[in-house]
């Protein structure tokens, strides 16, 4: 088990690499947004793909997240960048035809596991 001192840590370079590397994926869009959402709110990958649709508000440039084991719910903003993603992979998303509220689907139209993620 590596200790504090020699743990890494990702850099804004790093998630330009990996937002670089979606161009022409087959789930670009998608792949796009969970990233820089992960990235900008520093979410672990069950927490990206546990969010709903519900918790989104495009108009009021917010993202509500519940927290569990008794935390506090907050408001995350969301940034102009932010906002681009997710109006593109939401677009996407809707062409689809999903019928679940997860904000996150996989191919197959049910919620993206973090397996898939």
């Amino acid at each position: 088990m590596p200790n504090k001192s020699t743990r890494t840590h990702r850099t804004g370079g790093g998630i330009e690499q990996r937002l670089v590397a979606t161009q022409g994926s087959r789930n670009e869009a998608r792949d796009r947004c969970l990233l820089l959402l992960r990235y900008r709110h520093g979410w672990r990958v069950s927490k990206a793909v546990g969010l709903l649709l519900s918790q989104i508000d495009l108009e009021g440039r917010t993202l509500h997240v519940a927290r569990l084991k008794q935390g506090l719910s907050i408001t995350h903003p969301l940034r102009g960048d932010e906002l681009c993603v997710l109006r593109a992979w939401l677009t996407e998303r809707e062409r689809m035809q999903s019928r679940t509220q997860a904000l996150f689907v996989s191919e197959r139209r049910g919620p993206l596991s973090r397996k898939t993620a």
